[in-house]
C-alpha cells in the first residue's frame, strides 16, 4: 500500500473539528454523547452501523475478545465492539488525519480503556505480545492489489481457531464497476476480485469458511456512505457521484457486498 497515495485521497485536514462542529450543528450534546450518535460519521461503510452490528453477530463476538480492527478508519465499528460487545479493539489505519480523529472521538465516549488507534499498513502488521482473537475488517481492503498477502497477513497474527470477520465489496457478474467509487476515482486505485476468487485467496490463506453471505439488497447501496451531512466533510463535491454510481453499481450487478466470518486453521 502507498502510504502517501492513501493519505493524498483519504486525508482532511482538521477531521475530527470539523466532525465535532457537525454534531453539535445537529444538537448533539458533547458531554453525553453516545456511539450511536456518532454513527451516521464514523459507520463510514456500506450498511452502516446495523451492518456492524449484523457482522458482529453472526461472528459471535463476546466480551474479553481482543479484536485487531485493520483499515478500522475513523474507529465506529470498533466503539461499537468496545461499548456493546466488551471487547478491547485495536485500530490500525494508514490516514493519519482518520487516526487522529478516531482517537478524539473515542475520547469523546469514554472509551479509551478499549479502543487505541494507531497508524499501520494491513501488509505489514505488527507483531503482538499474544496473537489476536479476532480480525475484523470493514470495507477496507478494495484499495489493496496484494490481497494473498493481505489474507496470509491476517492469519499470521490470528490464534489457532481465531475468528477473521469480514465485509468487502466484491466485482459482481455485471462488468467492471462504474466510477467514481468511494475508495477510487477510477481504476487505477480499486482492486476488486469475484467473491469466488475471494474466498478461494481466503481459504488458501489458511482459514475455514463459517459463514458467507451477500448483503448487496439487504442493506443500501454498494460503496456509497449513509446519507448525512457529516459525510460531505469527507467526501466533499464528489458525494453526488458517488451515490449515483453506486446505485448502478448495485442495480446492474457491478458490485456485491460479502460479509463472511472464517477460522484460522490450527
Amino acid at each position: 500500500m502507498d502510504a502517501r497515495a492513501t493519505n493524498d485521497y483519504w486525508g482532511r485536514a482538521g477531521l475530527d473539528r470539523a466532525i465535532v462542529d457537525a454534531l453539535q450543528a445537529a444538537g448533539k450534546d458533547l458531554a453525553a454523547l453516545t456511539i450511536d450518535d456518532l454513527a451516521p460519521a464514523d459507520q463510514f461503510h456500506h450498511g452502516g452501523k446495523p451492518a456492524t452490528d449484523r457482522l458482529a453477530r453472526i461472528a459471535g463476538l463476546r466480551a474479553a475478545f481482543r479484536v485487531l480492527d485493520v483499515g478500522g478508519g475513523l474507529g465506529g465499528p470498533a466503539r461499537t465492539l468496545a461499548a456493546e460487545h466488551g471487547c478491547s479493539v485495536t485500530v490500525i489505519d494508514l490516514t493519519e488525519s482518520y487516526v487522529n480523529a478516531g482517537r478524539a472521538l473515542t475520547a469523546l465516549v469514554d472509551l479509551e480503556d478499549q479502543v487505541a488507534h494507531r497508524i499501520g499498513n494491513a501488509l505489514d502488521l505488527p507483531a503482538d505480545d499474544a496473537p489476536w482473537d479476532v480480525v475484523w475488517t470493514q470495507n477496507s481492503g478494495m484499495n489493496i492489489a496484494d490481497k494473498p498477502r493481505l489474507y496470509a497477513g491476517f492469519a499470521r497474527v490470528l490464534r489457532p481457531g481465531g475468528v477473521l470477520a469480514l465485509q468487502e465489496p466484491m466485482a459482481g457478474p455485471g462488468g467492471p464497476p462504474i466510477f467514481p467509487l468511494m475508495w477510487a476515482r477510477n481504476a487505477s486505485a480499486s482492486f476488486l476480485r469475484s467473491p469466488e476468487e475471494m474466498r478461494a485467496i481466503v481459504e488458501a490463506a489458511g482459514f475455514r469458511l463459517r459463514v458467507w453471505d451477500e448483503l448487496t439488497d439487504e442493506t443500501g447501496g454498494i460503496g456509497a456512505p449513509p446519507p448525512h451531512g457529516i459525510q460531505r466533510i469527507i467526501m466533499g463535491d464528489a458525494l453526488e457521484a458517488i451515490m449515483e454510481a453506486a446505485e448502478r453499481n448495485r442495480v446492474e450487478g457491478r458490485i456485491v457486498s460479502i460479509q463472511a466470518v472464517f477460522e484460522r486453521a490450527s
